[in-house]
């Protein structure tokens, strides 16, 4: 189940300001290689400030953006801006952007003093610059007592953070992180999520992160776009992607859903709903859709599984489905439920633990009724 966003609402969201310029626009970048478009013609705004996540699975194109934004890949056409200033063609160090990549490929034989002032030193910043740069970094990571220490001394989580003030010692206008939490595990990398989005927005500094994970974007970023072979599908916030998904692959790529195929039976403009029949339940859908659709359209309906409530007699509800429990998942917080209707769909549930208890609430072959809310349920395109 996605998790809720932890970054702190600004009180005007530079991309709902018509005003507001870009900080990072990237505009119709195509890369091929060979007949595969590992970039097909995207078109992206970052605003200044914002941690943004590129999302997808493997294959998906985010990691060749992110190169092509560092000048590692050069793309077949379009254009990379900062701040006004067209990048497109510059080297990788002559453009004001930092990486941190996954793996942190820090220096063994350094110090985390000595890795931190690595690239200061090569920038041919004074001795004393470089000192006082090294020191505020490792308060900035709250690691102010290990400078001396060297990468094999410290924590997983430690050693990301002083790649962390690596890729910052510098003051990139830019910073792109590859994967930055994917080599700690699940505990650390949950409370090094709020250590990470605590110092963004401590230095102010735009980041581009890319992740498969998308619990950690959801739960990172301040927007995030979704993409897929090659093509971003959606960008939003993570609550506007997750209530709001544009297509049926973001509803099921971001957290569980239930997708029910059908097509339109019926719409009336005035109430803003539809009916969509659907052969696997046998019946119709209500669902919320105010934009016109004609009458025999195919369409999927998405409605995520917390959204569904559960009951042992028939409920008077908008949609209702009865079936059979076929499936339990026991998760300690929630139970996972999977009923299967007389017509031969499998709906999945899911249920909060409220109060305590060693058992799942329902059991194997129980009869259960579904239901949901129009408003709960999202038409989508096929």
């Amino acid at each position: 189940m996605a998790q809720p966003s932890i970054r702190r609402p600004a009180p005007v969201a530079p991309w709902q300001d018509p005003a507001a310029q870009p900080f990072l626009r990237i505009q119709n970048v195509t890369k091929t290689y060979g007949k595969v478009y590992a970039c097909d013609d995207v078109s992206l705004d970052i605003y200044q400030g914002e941690l943004f996540a590129l999302l997808g699975g493997s294959g998906s194109g985010k990691s060749t953006l992110l190169r092509i934004l560092a000048g590692l890949v050069k793309p077949d056409r379009g254009t990379v801006m900062i701040d006004g200033v067209d990048i497109s063609n510059l080297p990788p160090y002559e453009r004001p952007v930092n990486m941190m990549f996954q793996s942190y490929a820090l220096f063994p034989h350094m110090t985390v003093e000595q890795n931190i002032a690595f690239g200061l030193k090569q920038d041919r910043l004074s001795a004393a610059e470089v000192r006082d740069r090294v020191a505020q970094m490792l308060e900035l990571v709250r690691m102010p007592d290990l400078g001396k220490r060297k990468p094999d001394q410290l924590s997983g989580g430690q050693r990301q953070r002083v790649a962390l003030a690596r890729a910052l010692a510098k003051q990139p206008k830019l910073l792109l992180l590859d994967e930055p939490l994917g080599a700690l595990d699940r505990k650390l990398r949950e409370h090094t999520q709020f250590e990470l989005v605590n110092i963004q927005e401590r230095v102010g500094t735009t980041f581009v992160m890319v992740t498969h994970d998308q619990e950690e974007a959801m739960t990172m970023a301040s927007r995030l776009a979704v993409m897929n072979f090659g093509r971003i599908e959606q960008v939003s916030t993570p609550a506007g992607m997750y209530e709001y998904p544009a297509s049926r692959f973001v509803a099921e790529f971001i957290g569980a859903t239930n997708i029910f195929e059908g097509r339109i039976a019926s719409q009336d403009e005035g109430e803003g709903t539809v009916r969509v029949y659907c052969d696997a339940l046998g019946s119709e859908i209500l669902a919320r859709h105010a934009d016109p659709i004609p009458v025999g359209t195919p369409v999927a309906v998405s409605v995520r599984p917390e959204k569904i409530d559960v009951h042992e007699t028939r409920p008077e509800a908008d949609n209702v489905a009865m079936g059979r429990v076929a499936e339990i998942a026991y998760l300690g917080d929630v139970s996972i439920y999977q009923v299967k209707t007389p017509a031969g769909a499998v709906i999945r549930v899911q249920e909060t633990h409220i109060v305590r208890s060693s058992e799942p609430h329902y059991d194997w072959d129980d009869t259960l009724y579904l239901s949901w809310e129009a408003g709960s349920a999202v038409v989508l395109p096929t």
